[in-house]
């Protein structure tokens, strides 16, 4: 019999589980929680958490799945409205408009997204999370770059722009997410479209 992804009492139970499991990789890690742990934490009995769950496993799959959809809807809608922002002149406001909706649901996320980014995490949701944002730049119909004219290969270009957001994602949340969303759109919005070196103030405007 399937459950009803509707039912309160089932929402409750899937919630406890997963802030179970958020609190117990951020005190030992993934790997070394079992799911007696996980269901003492979260205050049921195993028999309920095998009713959703087969393992500790697909408990951390299906909720990085969920995690990963909820993001692709935060990124893809939004790739339009960014390429708009991005072709303004480069003495104009830093185009964040379309990046909010992405760090605000960061934002609220940020107590997963940490334990999942953090040294005691899963080293498997970054290449996920990477592929994510590597669809959003190339892999849509209205993806940010185009392979043409590109002047490094494609994958290359997709590892180090994901790698650098990735990064600045994880200092932000290791901080406690203290700056807003908009200043971190900001700062990586500068970054990305800018370049670090103009970030840093070495070069004083963009190459023309």
């Amino acid at each position: 019999m399937s459950e009803n992804p509707t039912d309160l009492r089932v929402v409750r139970t899937k919630q406890a589980i997963r802030s179970a499991l958020i609190a117990l990789m951020e005190e030992k890690g993934f790997e070394a929680i079992c799911v007696k742990d996980i269901t003492e934490r979260a205050t049921i009995n195993r028999g309920t958490f095998y009713s959703h769950y087969e393992d500790k496993f697909d408990l951390m799959d299906k909720c990085q799945e969920q995690l990963l959809k909820e993001m692709e809807t935060k990124i893809v809608p939004n790739i339009p409205k960014l390429i708009e922002e991005t072709k303004q002149d480069d003495a104009g406001p830093m185009p964040i408009s379309a990046l909010m909706p992405f760090f605000e649901f960061l934002r609220a996320n940020q107590s997963f997204m940490k334990a999942l980014l953090g040294p005691r995490g899963d080293a498997a949701f970054q290449v996920k999370m990477k592929e994510c944002l590597h669809c959003g730049l190339f892999g849509q119909e209205h993806a940010i770059f185009k392979a043409e004219g590109l002047l490094v290969p494609p994958r290359y270009l997709a590892s180090y722009i994901a790698s650098a957001h990735i990064g600045v994602i994880q200092e932000w949340l290791n901080g406690g997410a203290i700056e807003p969303p908009e200043d971190i759109a900001r700062i990586i919005s500068g970054m990305t479209i800018k370049g670090p070196l103009f970030a840093a103030g070495i070069r004083q405007k963009p190459d023309a």
